[in-house]
């Protein structure tokens, strides 16, 4: 997988939101050159390539629809994932959404299996998931809590 793309009320919102999360600039906003009309989709979007190379990139809501020809999902379907190695990194990551405007969830807890986790939305609902894996290990080896 090279990128990930989130449908999004506004583009400009949402790239602010996720610089302020990845703490990277991203590509700003780009394509704004290129408008949509009623039946083609326009190319306003930005991205963000991660340190592994992945590509997280905001895209209009209309614009995602025209596209694919598909109706989108009114809630989340699917979360986004991100996996640190400690509590620590998780709590910092989880302050880092919450200031850039993250709506903040239940409260994290650490799993049965071991690994500490909390939820948060961005400003589109998208959900993700934070998560500490202290053993650095796959997710199929950890080991029960103690």
């Amino acid at each position: 997988m090279h990128a990930i793309t989130l449908a999004v009320a506004d583009v400009a919102r949402s790239a602010e939101f996720y610089r302020a999360l990845l703490g990277i600039d991203g590509s700003g906003v780009i394509g704004t050159e290129f408008p949509s009309t009623e039946t083609q989709a326009g190319g306003t979007t930005a991205m963000f390539t991660l340190d592994d190379g992945l590509i997280v990139s905001v895209y209009g809501r209309d614009d995602m629809a025209k596209d694919s020809g598909v109706a989108l999902a009114d809630g989340p379907a699917a979360t986004i994932g991100h996996f640190v190695d400690s509590q620590a990194d998780a709590e910092a990551f989880l302050d880092r959404a919450r200031i850039a405007g993250a709506t903040m969830l239940a409260a994290p807890y650490t799993r049965p299996w071991g690994m500490w986790s909390g939820f948060f939305q961005d400003p589109d609902g998208h959900l993700w998931e934070v998560v500490a894996n202290p053993g650095g290990g796959a997710p199929e080896d950890a080991k029960p809590a103690e």
